[in-house]
């Protein structure tokens, strides 16, 4: 308890100082004809979530940006989802390599649909490296909520287990996370949206808020 409240204390206030505004997070828009765009809530509804239950002044609205943004480093924490296709230019895969190696983050939700795009794309931008997935005991799962078996699975649609992959880089710091068979994201969504019960919501913004506290935390 004495070393998660250090942990804590330190993650509050490193993210006080990461800039004067409140942090945003940003939502990834690509080509290729996948819908980038799907559910415009879930960034606003995770960082009210986050907002709820740690001290921390997230912009409750999503910022949305391409890889050729002039403002890209601005941005620690980038969402990608969708169910079709990703296609990332030349000159994207060259920013995104330079991003993600300078510090920056990135998270992928597969809505069922994005995986085989996605992982081809993530390979132009580092050949050298492979997704790794994490065991049960790694320190995402209980980073604030514990997750005793893993990643939740919110959407059932292929009876496959739901898995989180991460792509490291060379000191060890986790660039881009994946989640796949889960489909995490819309347990982010308005009720309506999907019709999640409110325990299934609530297990999707923990886990949302595992992945932001354990980022920024490992960026200590």
């Amino acid at each position: 308890m004495k070393k998660m409240f250090f942990i804590f204390l330190l993650l509050f206030l490193t993210l006080s100082i990461y800039a004067s505004e409140a942090i945003q997070l940003a939502r990834l828009q690509y080509e290729g004809g996948g819908d980038w765009y799907n559910d415009p809530e879930i960034i606003p509804n995770l960082s009210e979530f986050i907002n709820d239950n740690i001290p921390i002044n997230l912009d409750k609205q999503e910022k949305v940006l391409t890889l050729t943004d002039n403002d890209l480093s601005r941005y620690p924490f980038i969402f990608v989802c969708g169910h079709g296709n990703i296609l990332f230019s030349d000159d994207e895969v060259n920013n995104l390599r330079e991003y993600l190696l300078s510090g920056g983050f990135l998270y992928a939700d597969d809505d069922y649909g994005m995986d085989a795009s996605f992982r081809r794309e993530i390979k132009r931008v580092f050949p050298e490296k492979e997704f790794v997935e994490l065991p049960l005991n790694h320190q995402i799962f209980n980073a604030y909520y514990e997750f005793k078996n893993g990643l939740p699975k919110i959407h059932e649609h292929d009876l496959k287990r739901p898995q989180l992959f991460a792509l490291f880089d060379d000191n060890g710091r986790i660039m881009v996370l994946y989640s796949y068979e889960s489909n995490i994201s819309d347990g982010w969504a308005d009720y309506n949206t999907h019709n999640n019960p409110d325990d299934v919501r609530q297990t999707a913004l923990k886990f949302g808020l595992n992945i932001f506290f354990y980022i920024f935390n490992e960026r200590i």
